[in-house]
């Protein structure tokens, strides 16, 4: 498995009473060159579209995929699994055992989306999110990462002036198994009223800071050296308590300045000044509101990746986008936010960095030639679907080679 520290390779099977009700198939890419040599390292990647869009974006990040990695001599092996309502439909649990049992044995994970309006009502474990949870938990996945980031063929789609928009690129490193959405107790109670009680806890304890916190100074050493702490430190003790830790470490780290801000005024700054930042650190949480209010800069939530890692094993790499019931069928979602969760796959899950920027590079190619989707669609541009683009991005990625062949005849 190859994770954030770890490295190994394992090949399985899809379990055919585990495959996926969308019988979605993932066809090979229409043209694909080999590598001039014998491909040198084979994966196994574990390929969960999950609901809703995931079924139509992830089919195009798998092609994007397997044509990167072929163009670098590597051989990837994709292996269906259902996770969410599909999960629930076949067996009745949104992350069936067999599921998180191969994914462990996988190199890396693509997720697609959870969630649908028929599985609203159900009781919490049995809800498409508590298999996400789960999944994290199972593969002990800590740290998410989310880059946002301003293309300047996008510039024109962003939802704040452009002169604001333009040139932002920082990463929001996000705390993902502890915190509030994780700690105990937790649940449903009667107070002395007769009223009901829902209640959760905001829990951090040092060990969990001071792991976050070194990935985010050994992140923000290699970015710009600049990290923001984000945290609610006049309130919450969790909070009190991740302050002292971020600001104890900070001496271990003396090439990178440290800045601590309440999530209030990170929220503003982010919209009023999001140039400022380089790397961002906070907690599942508040990491969970701003990286989707993030989303707005570059203009659409259609364009951001993410990924989530642990100290080893493979790690999760999805887009932010959810199931998006009101689009799906439409044809009409932007895939680029799953290819670029490939992308991230290939750099951080497989440390393979040359395809990763092959893939990059194309989804920057495919911009420059004018093609968007609705979600970032402004005058000038060619509208096109979801299939439409990722037959562009294919495109861009052998053309690429074609010229490179061709400048070498």
């Amino acid at each position: 498995m190859a994770g954030a520290l770890g490295f190994h390779v394992s090949k399985t099977e899809i379990p055919v009473a585990l495959m996926s009700g969308t019988k979605q198939t993932f066809r090979k890419a229409s043209a694909i060159r080999c590598a001039a040599n014998i491909p040198k390292k084979r994966y196994t990647i574990a390929v969960l579209p999950g609901d809703g869009v995931g079924n139509e974006v992830i089919p195009v990040a798998v092609d994007a995929l397997r044509l990167a990695a072929s163009l670098e001599g590597l051989d990837l092996s994709f292996e269906e699994l259902p996770i969410g309502g599909v999960a629930l439909d076949l067996v009745g649990v949104p992350l069936p055992e067999e599921t998180l049992t191969r994914a462990k044995q996988s190199d890396a994970l693509l997720l697609g989306a959870v969630g649908w309006p028929k599985w609203d009502n159900n009781p919490k474990h049995l809800k498409p999110i508590t298999a996400l949870l789960q999944l994290r938990a199972g593969l002990q996945v800590f740290a998410n990462l989310r880059p946002i980031t301003v293309l300047p063929q996008l510039v024109d789609s962003t939802y704040l002036r452009k002169d604001t928009a333009e040139g932002v690129d920082l990463l929001i490193i996000r705390e993902l198994t502890g915190g509030i959405y994780n700690a105990l107790p937790r649940g449903f109670t009667t107070n002395e009223q007769g009223d009901e009680v829902g209640f959760c806890t905001e829990s951090y304890s040092a060990s969990e800071v001071d792991h976050i916190a070194r990935v985010a100074f050994d992140i923000a050493k290699q970015r710009r050296g600049k990290l923001c702490s984000v945290d609610k430190a006049t309130v919450l003790e969790g909070s009190m308590l991740w302050r002292k830790r971020v600001t104890a470490m900070a001496s271990e780290y003396p090439e990178v300045e440290v800045s601590h801000l309440l999530i209030d005024t990170a929220a503003m700054d982010l919209v009023r000044h999001p140039r400022q930042f380089d790397t961002i650190l906070t907690g599942v949480m508040f990491g969970d509101i701003l990286s989707d209010l993030a989303a707005m800069i570059p203009g659409s939530v259609g364009l951001l990746p993410s990924a989530a890692l642990g100290d080893s094993g493979p790690g999760i790499f999805e887009p932010v986008h959810g199931s998006a019931p009101k689009h799906y069928g439409k044809d009409t979602v932007n895939p680029m936010a799953a290819v670029l969760s490939a992308a991230m796959l290939l750099r951080y899950g497989l440390k393979e960095e040359n395809a990763a920027n092959r893939i990059e590079k194309a989804v920057s190619d495919v911009l420059d030639r004018g093609f968007r989707t609705r979600d970032i669609h402004t005058p000038g541009t060619t509208l096109v679907g979801c299939k439409r683009m990722g037959e562009e991005i294919l495109r861009s990625l052998d053309a690429r080679v074609s010229a490179s062949i061709g400048s070498l005849a």
